[in-house]
């Protein structure tokens, strides 16, 4: 069995969604146990506390939502209703169990998303906008779902935020954003150990125009 760290360094390393897909089917159902709790992912939460100390109200999707904990965590929080997508439908059968999305649907951002335009007033993300995982072009697409005057709440992995560009990404599309801010967050909790023991996320909070 792979250690915590080294199920990261392998999602780290993916390079086509087809690659994504056979990793996360295989990880679905031991996702919570080998990384989750095993590195301390406390993401989620921080994440869901982030969106509540925002004032986002639903509907509001899950972007990237995994097993479901960012849906579990903004549910507890008294948020939603909150749909959720992610690429693998593995994973998405687990998050279906925890009985907190509206509605769950297997989709590629990066494909682009079976939604209408304009249809959430939040977008949400923890540990999607990541290396190995989601860019910063995907953003044209989460603009496109979120309503005027919606709120944004996306975690991005600090060091991919710096490598794939997302200050250039967002400062082209600020004439679609009226206000921007950027929280500095770690992901994971004090037992976590590993090369990435210290990660840290940049998550912004943001208002579509």
């Amino acid at each position: 069995m792979k250690k915590p760290d080294e199920e990261l360094k392998a999602a780290y390393a993916l390079e086509t969604p087809e690659d994504n897909k056979r990793l996360y089917a295989t990880w679905a159902e031991s996702y919570e146990t080998t990384f989750a709790e095993a590195m301390d992912y406390r993401l989620p939460e921080r994440v869901a506390d982030a969106a509540k100390a925002f004032a986002v109200r639903g509907p509001m999707l899950d972007i990237g939502a995994g097993t479901g904990l960012l849906g579990q965590a903004l549910v507890e929080r008294g948020l939603g209703p909150v749909d959720g997508t992610d690429i693998s439908p593995e994973m998405l059968g687990e998050a279906g169990l925890k009985g907190c999305y509206r509605h769950l649907f297997a989709a590629d951002i990066n494909e682009g998303l079976p939604i209408e335009n304009r249809t959430y007033q939040a977008i949400i993300s923890a540990g999607t906008f990541t290396t190995g995982h989601v860019g910063p072009d995907a953003l044209d697409e989460v603009m496109r779902v979120t309503s005027p005057g919606g709120r944004l709440v996306l975690s991005i992995n600090a060091e991919h935020w710096n490598a794939a560009g997302f200050s250039e990404k967002f400062e082209a599309l600020s004439a679609q954003i009226s206000s921007l801010e950027i929280l500095t967050l770690p992901i994971y909790g004090a037992s976590a150990s590993g090369d990435h023991a210290q990660d840290a996320a940049q998550v912004v909070l943001a208002i579509k125009a």
